[in-house]
């Protein structure tokens, strides 16, 4: 029972060293681990021990194991003595890090094929004692592939058309990639090699099609594309050809042409003429065959081309027959050349004409809308210049006596009805107010429905020169109502200035008024308007008022010619006769 109890102890003393162990391997992890690699290509083989507490790796080796089972040291490390490398394998691996008991990888720079096999990294501590990971390599060896076409010839049997071959671990595989009828064959040799061979009857219309072989392998991430073109060689067929067809007598620069075609190119042509030799003064430059002088009656006859290449040779025959004279209606090629040029610069010569008229008749549709635009601008201003015209008509003063002065007329507002200051009342005048050129019991108005005062000393005197002038103030009101214009000039009616002399010599339209002188009283104020009663207790004050008004026209207003005039003074407001300018 002691000794049962013991073992069991053991065992499990020994799988925790176990567990212990795989777990102090970094790199790798497993016991059994397997890699692949190439030839002529760096291999690593990982190892890597990491140690615990206590412990210290002493040794590191590297075996190979051999097919009889035995191993084959490569190279050891020791912590005191360094690395040693042994037989084959001296030279050809070393160890990845300079501290090999820490890091034990081993490296093979350059890998070959007969490096395949089982290794085993080999770790030997204390005081645990020795441990082992075993790895085991595959070498592959990545394809060397290579297409060997082959030439054919128009008219031979079943034949190979070119062959693929490759080597390589493990062996690859070959297809074609082609639209030509045909068929491949592979065959597998020992050491990984493979061939493929693709077979057809050729013929002259495969010349240049694809026949490309493809590698497959492993290692290959994608196919490797050996491409290829197929060739077919045949041989020429000769073709006379003539810049003419009317062969005459005189005729110069004459010429034939002889084409082969074939596989490959013809290098060889030989001009003949049947029934004797070739004519003098002719040359043969290249495929063609040149006369150098004007044809002659004796240069008919049958001419042959003979064209050859490496696979066979191609005749062709051609009859020249030399006339007289020229064919009619035949045009030679250098004239119908000569006419396609001429009409084509025609062409041109019209399309650009055609340009030029229809950008001239652009602009002058244009300039033709733009007249239209500047004579309706142009009528639009001058009837604004005639309604101005008009406005200033109707606002100057016409008194040939007035044009020369530096100052304005004036008229006396004549109202009467509404206010005593317009025409003031001297006890014992002898003026009236009514028109004596008006009928009876109607009293006379100006341009602004305003009564009118007369002097009476005046009005037999120029009765007729008003009536007149009357009569032509009337026609201008009447032409400027019918322009929808307006006859009032915008000033106060008190300060209305005389019209403008026309070139006619008009004069004012309405008599000037002039204050009434005393002694004068107004005629016809009884009939229509009733002289304003004059109240006792404001005798004095309309007396007074009348005075004041009577000084300051004598003061400021002075009268000549019948028309009363502002006196000149220096702070005096003087309304232009033509401009109205303050």
């Amino acid at each position: 029972m002691g000794l049962t109890g013991q073992r069991l102890k053991y065992l499990a003393l020994l799988l925790l060293s176990v567990i212990c162990v795989q777990g102090d391997f970094v790199e790798p992890p497993q016991p059994e681990t397997s890699l692949r690699s190439f030839a002529e290509s760096e291999t690593r083989l990982p190892c890597h021990y990491q140690v615990e507490g206590g412990q210290k790796v002493v040794q590191v080796t590297w075996y190979k194991d051999l097919p009889d089972g035995s191993k084959d040291q490569i190279i050891t490390a020791h912590f005191v003595d360094g690395h040693t490398e042994f037989g084959r394998y001296s030279g050809r691996v070393r160890f990845e890090s300079g501290s090999p008991t820490v890091n034990s990888a081993l490296l093979i720079p350059n890998t070959e094929e007969s490096d395949k096999g089982s290794y085993t990294c080999h770790i030997s501590t204390f005081p645990n004692g020795n441990f082992e990971r075993h790895i085991t390599l595959t070498v592959w060896i990545l394809p060397i592939s290579s297409l060997d076409p082959v030439i054919l010839v128009e008219g031979q049997s079943y034949r190979v058309a070119a062959s693929c071959r490759a080597v390589g671990r493990p062996s690859p595989h070959l297809t074609w990639d082609t639209e030509l009828p045909g068929q491949s064959l592979n065959r597998t040799q020992e050491g990984g090699s493979v061939s493929s061979y693709y077979s057809l009857h050729p013929l002259r219309s495969m010349t240049g099609k694809k026949l490309d072989c493809l590698v497959w392998h492993p290692g290959l991430e994608q196919p490797r594309r050996i491409s290829n073109r197929l060739v077919v060689q045949y041989p020429p067929d000769a073709i006379i050809s003539s810049t003419t067809e009317d062969w005459y007598v005189g005729m110069e620069n004459a010429e034939m042409i002889c084409s082969g075609g074939g596989y490959p190119k013809p290098q060889n042509i030989t001009w003949t003429r049947k029934g004797g030799a070739l004519p003098d003064w002719v040359s043969m430059v290249g495929e063609k065959l040149v006369f150098g002088r004007a044809l002659r009656m004796n240069d008919s006859g049958v001419y042959e081309c003979v064209v050859r290449n490496e696979v066979g040779a191609g005749a062709a025959e051609f009859t020249v027959t030399v006339t007289e004279t020229r064919r009619q209606g035949e045009t030679p090629v250098e004239n119908l050349l000569l006419i396609i040029i001429g009409a084509s610069a025609g062409a041109l010569v019209v399309a650009l004409v055609l340009v030029v008229l229809l950008v001239n008749r652009y602009h002058r549709h244009k300039n033709k809308k733009l007249e239209m635009e500047l004579s309706e601008k142009t009528e639009e201003i001058q009837s604004f210049s005639r309604q101005a015209s008009f406005r200033r008509l109707n606002s100057v003063s016409t008194d040939p006596r007035v044009q020369s002065e530096d100052y304005g007329l004036l008229r006396v507002d004549s109202r009467m009805k509404n206010s005593e200051i317009s025409l003031p009342i001297y006890r014992g005048s002898q003026s009236t107010l009514g028109g004596k050129w008006g009928p009876s019991g109607v009293v006379e108005v100006d341009e602004l429905g305003r009564p009118v005062v007369w002097q009476n000393g005046r009005e037999s005197l120029r009765g007729a020169e008003l009536e007149e002038k009357e009569e032509r103030r009337r026609r201008v009101e009447s032409y400027l109502k019918s322009s929808n214009m307006s006859l009032d000039s915008g000033l106060p009616s008190s300060l209305v200035p005389l019209k403008a002399q026309q070139d006619e010599g008009d004069g004012p339209t309405q008599p000037d008024p002039a204050p009434p002188r005393e002694g004068d009283s107004p005629q016809g104020v009884g009939e229509d308007w009733p002289p304003p009663p004059v109240v006792e207790g404001h005798e004095e004050e309309v007396g007074s008022s009348s005075f004041h008004i009577s000084e300051a026209l004598n003061n400021h207003f002075y009268y000549s010619n019948g028309i009363l005039r502002p006196k000149p003074h220096s702070n005096a407001i003087l309304l232009h006769p033509r401009g109205q300018i303050i």
